[in-house]
């Protein structure tokens, strides 16, 4: 049987509901004070279903409602070497295979920190995709996966035109998807997290607990992006999305984000 963490997403394999959540029980996560619940993922499939956007031509979003644990969204791409699914959430209804099979199916799933491995495996077994993770969160995966390839270094090409950067501070794995198309888009989960203007980003190590990550690390993560080009950018939640000049933003937001922790 298939269970699903309430708080997180996160699936496991048990006979009967788990003590402890282990994405949870991690400080960039937390625990609910009324205590740990659980869901069996086939209830999740008949009551909730997901919702689909149009970011721009080639890019769609995927969300489940009513929200769902983090309430994240995936987002398709939809290349001409083939569809890659970017971030997962946790639903995966009968009407979402449907329609991803219709687009084409998935030929790749790549996810940029454990909060969002969620229902992978079962991702990966209903488009026979394979899954890239970083292999410095490896510890986090709850339920292993034929499908599972963990990859090393800063940057890995999973198909043609389309680049995982390794940049760490939220997790020592943590990956942003680079699409080079159109002035280039960056897709950054929520290692980048856009906050509610637009016209900035942050860098949490947790983003419940509000703790922020040290000036070196955020450095580190902006002389990752160096020679990354991108225009538009879109994050982890519905809504954020930054139309124009995103790597201006993220540049700009690095130097507000380390003098303020300086000054």
């Amino acid at each position: 049987m298939i269970v699903l963490c309430k708080t997180c997403g996160t699936s496991y394999d048990a006979d009967r509901e788990p003590q402890h959540c282990a994405i949870c029980e991690d400080e960039r996560q937390y625990v609910p004070a009324t205590g740990q619940e659980w869901l069996d993922f086939s209830a999740l499939t008949r009551t909730h279903t997901n919702k689909w956007q149009q970011l721009e031509p080639h890019l769609l979003s995927i969300k489940t409602v009513p929200a769902f644990a983090i309430n994240q969204r995936a987002i398709l791409l939809r290349t001409a070497q083939g569809n890659v699914l970017w971030d997962c959430i946790a639903n995966l209804d009968p009407a979402t295979q449907a329609l991803v099979n219709a687009l084409g199916g998935i030929d790749a799933i790549a996810i940029s920190h454990p909060h969002y491995y969620t229902t992978m495996q079962d991702w990966a077994a209903a488009f026979n995709a394979p899954v890239y993770l970083h292999a410095r969160d490896r510890q986090w995966v709850m339920r292993d996966s034929p499908a599972l390839r963990f990859w090393e270094g800063d940057s890995l090409e999973i198909v043609p035109d389309v680049t995982l950067h390794r940049l760490g501070g939220h997790f020592a794995g943590g990956t942003v998807l680079h699409w080079h198309r159109d002035g280039g888009i960056l897709l950054a989960g929520d290692i980048l997290q856009v906050t509610p203007g637009k016209d900035a980003v942050s860098f949490m190590w947790s983003y419940p607990n509000m703790l922020p990550l040290p000036a070196g690390v955020v450095a580190e993560i902006a002389a990752r992006l160096e020679k990354v080009s991108f225009e538009r950018l879109y994050g982890a939640f519905e809504g954020q999305n930054i139309s124009a000049n995103a790597r201006e933003i993220v540049m700009r937001s690095v130097q507000k984000y380390i003098a303020c922790l300086k000054s």
